[in-house]
């Protein structure tokens, strides 16, 4: 795959995905995003305090899954940082699903997560903060 730009910038993942559904059998583009990423290593994690639906739209062009942080738009009155730890986005949360993509990559084991999760004062039975 090659990144092409446009107008002295490198594609966007709509310019490459309308040009790959209009040309099938060609050499397919990759976006910018995509090109950057398909040779690291690692957990691909996203956390946003606006919407979680943010980085999830930009999941399907990640070279490996994406773990997307954040809320989806429920209004609430507190501060930052409040929210921030109820939805789950503050540095804590970011580091317990950074380590849980480890885990499921087999990178490590379970007892790592359970001792940070202690480590770092999360309530394993917090409850979802979409249910709340």
């Amino acid at each position: 795959m090659e990144h092409y730009e446009l107008q002295g910038t490198v594609q966007g993942w709509q310019a490459c995905e309308h040009w790959n559904i209009l040309h099938p059998g060609a050499k397919q583009r990759e976006s910018y995003v995509a090109a950057q990423l398909k040779d690291t290593e690692g957990v691909l994690v996203a956390a946003s305090d606006y919407v979680k639906a943010l980085p999830d739209s930009i999941s399907q062009w990640m070279p490996r899954p994406l773990i997307a942080l954040g809320p989806d738009g429920y209004g609430r009155s507190e501060s930052r940082a409040s929210l921030r730890d109820f939805f789950q986005v503050d540095a804590k949360h970011i580091v317990l699903a950074t380590l849980t993509g480890l885990l499921r990559d087999g990178k490590i084991k379970a007892a790592e997560v359970k001792k940070a999760i202690t480590d770092l004062g999360i309530d394993s039975e917090s409850p979802d903060p979409f249910s709340v």
